[in-house]
């Protein structure tokens, strides 16, 4: 086929599971939590924990907490990835073709690149929807738009836009959803809540050795040493933001979500800061605010939005809002639309 003057374009996010069942969330894990990324053991090591485990309890349970943020649309994070693609398409014009991929699950990476090579298509940028770096989402998924291209003999170019969690655009998208929850909702305290990462996940990256975790500080500010870290980027996007909405160190927290297993995740966790504010009595009314998600999906919407509300006023809280995630906001598609088409 004759080449296409058309620019494909990937956004990607992590992936859902199809449906809100058990099955369907077996298959989902089971392909997720087999991803060498996500838990770095040995495949023997990876297979028995994975399918002996934690695939014979976590569905079940899984797919309830699913069920509870599912609607007639389906899961929220497919249809803000499909509804971010339908506008960054309209913003982008005929000149490209904008399609929505997962890491795991569908739509796959192997249906866009065989949807690009049917149209001729053989220029293409790709944008993991992942503000900050990290090995489990950022570099598992580009790794594997490479190997996908490489497997299914895409001739064209491939071009990877990294983290973003400095852009200024994105920052202010963040920003105009958190003054848009703070309208009708005065909080005394905001909480930023980025997911979280196992420690040896962040120690992998580090550019000095011995530095990374190596003190309370050590990202408190962006240096040569931590400029990889997932969770110094992480700081640097809620201090951003915070300076932005005019707040104060002692007006704001940050913390990490979705722990799981027993080894060491990067601290302080969401679960106990929140616990922790609310039996204090300092604070009786929270902002949460998540910027490592750009679509809202289960960990905002069940962890947080439902389960971090209800554990906050059971500690003592009065009230918990979650600000909405960036979803398809105008000012986010503008950012996505500036981010694949290489418009500053």
């Amino acid at each position: 086929m004759k080449n296409s003057s058309k620019k494909g374009i990937l956004l990607l996010n992590l992936g859902t599971p199809d449906a809100p069942d058990a099955e369907s969330v077996r298959r989902y894990l089971g392909e997720f939590l087999m991803d060498p990324y996500v838990i770095d053991l040995p495949w023997l090591a990876r297979a028995a924990l994975v399918k002996g485990i934690i695939l014979r309890t976590r569905p079940k349970k899984s797919a309830e907490a699913y069920k509870k943020v599912w609607t007639d649309r389906g899961s929220p994070l497919s249809f803000h990835t499909h509804d971010l693609v339908e506008k960054v398409q309209k913003v982008l014009g005929d000149d490209y073709r904008v399609l929505p991929v997962m890491r795991y699950g569908n739509p796959s990476v192997e249906k866009a690149i065989r949807t690009f090579q049917s149209e001729g298509i053989i220029e293409v940028t790709a944008l993991p929807l992942y503000p900050q770096f990290s090995l489990a989402a950022s570099k598992s998924s580009e790794d594997w738009v490479m190997n996908e291209a490489k497997r299914l003999k895409f001739a064209g170019k491939i071009h990877l836009v990294g983290a973003f969690y400095q852009d200024d655009h994105f920052l202010d998208a963040f920003v105009e959803q958190a003054k848009s929850a703070m309208i009708e909702f005065t909080p005394d305290f905001t909480l930023f809540s980025f997911h979280g990462l196992p420690e040896r996940h962040v120690k992998k990256v580090e550019r000095v050795k011995g530095t990374c975790l190596a003190s309370d500080d050590c990202c408190a500010r962006m240096n040569e040493a931590n400029v990889d870290c997932y969770r110094a980027q992480c700081f640097h996007t809620a201090r951003e933001i915070a300076s932005r909405l005019g707040l104060s160190e002692a007006e704001y927290s940050v913390a990490f979500q979705s722990r799981l297993g027993t080894t060491p995740w990067i601290k302080p966790y969401s679960d106990v800061v929140l616990k922790e504010i609310a039996t204090s009595g300092k604070h009786k009314k929270v902002l949460m605010i998540s910027p490592s998600f750009v679509a809202d999906c289960l960990e905002t919407l069940e962890e947080i939005a439902i389960r971090g509300k209800e554990d906050f006023i059971a500690a003592g809280g009065d009230a918990l809002v979650l600000a909405p995630s960036l979803n398809s906001s105008d000012r986010w598609v503008t950012c996505v639309s500036r981010l694949v088409s290489g418009v500053s």
